[in-house]
């Protein structure tokens, strides 16, 4: 594959690493995808670095995460405790305006944890979820960085909620 060229594509690639970094567990790659006080140019030595360009997360069932080593702490416990997730991505539209990107998605995601010690197994049970992200991307020197995320589970209809709707 060529490099991308425009910023939708250069978007979509660094959209695509997050996810990666994720299935593959790799925490420090994940880390280099978020933004710095240093990419927007504050010198933390003389600016409390959430004040200026505050990166956010917001996991589905979790309260706003704020600041860099709030939102790395979150993903280095996800990665703690799943043995296996893989994202398949649908419904991807991207939008820049300037040096601003969003992502909106909807992440198919299998996951599982480790198998219970009696069964014996490797992995535990794979569990689907249907979740909506909103990505937020900065450019910066090194490229679009990671802004804010923020993922909402999808609440599926059930037959019982379908019959429901049915008059009586």
């Amino acid at each position: 594959m060529s490099a991308p060229h425009t910023d939708v594509e250069q978007v979509e690639a660094a959209n695509t690493a997050f996810y990666e970094a994720l299935e593959q567990g790799d925490f420090e790659e994940l880390a280099s995808l978020w933004l710095t006080p240093a990419d927007l140019g504050v010198d933390e030595s003389y600016h409390d670095p959430a004040d200026t360009g505050v990166v956010s997360c917001v996991h589905p069932g979790w309260p706003v995460l704020t600041g860099r080593g709030e939102v790395l702490r979150s993903y280095a416990l996800i990665m703690a405790n799943t043995d296996y997730i893989q994202f398949f991505l649908t419904d991807v539209h991207v939008s820049v305006t300037g040096d601003t990107a969003l992502v909106n998605c909807t992440e198919n995601i299998l996951s599982g944890g480790p198998a219970p010690e009696e069964a014996g197994e490797e992995l535990g049970p794979l569990v689907g979820q249907l979740v909506v992200a909103t990505n937020v991307f900065r450019r910066t020197s090194q490229g679009w960085k990671l802004w804010s995320h923020h993922a909402s589970p999808v609440l599926a209809e059930t037959d019982d909620d379908e019959q429901d709707d049915t008059p009586a």
